[in-house]
C-alpha cells in the first residue's frame, strides 16, 4: 500500500509562465495562474509546477559539481520529428554525439535537462 501518490512535480525557474508554456507545447494541457507558482495540468499525468526562484542557477549536463537533480523522460513516437518540435520551442541540444541511441538530451528554457525518448 502506498503511502502518498504524486501531486505534482515542481521545477524551480526564473520564470513560471514561460516555462509552463514551453511544456505545454510539448505534453499539452493547460497552464493554469501567474506569477510566482504556475500549474501545467497535463491530461493523463500528474500537474508540472513551476516556481519562481529568484537567483535561479540551470544545473550543468553532465556535470558533477553542477547536479541536475532530476531530469524528465518525455516518451514520443518519433524521435526526429519530436526533436525539430522541441527545438522550435526553444529547447537546446546537449547531446547530439550519438544519434542512433533511443533517447536525446536537451535544455528547456530555463536550462533544466529532459530526454526524449523513443517509445
Amino acid at each position: 500500500m502506498s503511502v502518498a501518490k504524486v501531486g505534482a512535480v515542481v521545477l524551480d525557474c526564473p520564470d513560471p509562465r514561460e516555462l509552463a508554456g514551453f511544456y505545454a507545447g510539448i505534453v499539452g494541457g493547460t497552464v493554469e495562474g501567474e506569477g510566482d507558482w504556475v500549474d501545467l495540468k497535463v491530461p493523463g499525468g500528474p500537474t508540472l509546477a513551476f516556481q519562481a526562484a529568484p537567483g535561479h542557477v540551470p544545473p550543468r549536463w553532465p556535470a558533477a559539481d553542477h547536479s541536475q537533480q532530476f531530469h524528465l523522460d518525455l516518451t514520443v513516437e518519433d524521435l526526429d520529428a519530436a526533436e525539430k518540435e522541441v527545438l522550435a520551442l526553444g529547447a537546446k541540444p546537449l547531446d547530439t554525439e550519438d544519434r542512433s541511441r533511443t533517447f536525446r538530451v536537451y535544455a528547456d528554457p530555463a536550462g533544466h535537462p529532459f530526454c526524449l525518448c523513443a517509445c
